[in-house]
């Protein structure tokens, strides 16, 4: 189910104050990265990744291509930092309706 504005509001909030947990290099989504980004949200559920330097609309990619094979939802895309969300099993961060 799609994040609502309401939903990524309290996660950019949430986020604003995180480090970035994964980078992703200049050689771009490898397994090894999204085993990390898995590895990562196993612990956090919400994660700020760094992106290669390279066009909006790479980056852009980039970030669909990760929240696809990471499960994960985009919440925001800022220059060269992304922040993807997954609920865990037990969910920490309790989201609006």
């Amino acid at each position: 189910m799609p994040l609502t504005g309401k939903q990524k509001h309290l996660l950019r909030s949430l986020a604003h104050h995180c480090k970035v947990s994964v980078t992703v290099g200049t050689g771009g989504l490898s397994d090894r990265v999204i085993q990390e980004i898995d590895s990562a949200l196993q612990h956090h559920e919400l994660l700020k990744i760094k992106l290669p330097a390279s066009s909006r609309d790479e980056r852009r990619d980039l970030a669909t291509r990760i929240c696809t094979r990471s499960h994960t939802d985009l919440v925001q895309l800022i220059g060269h930092i992304c922040v993807i969300y997954r609920a865990a099993d037990e969910p920490v961060i309790r989201l609006p309706h």
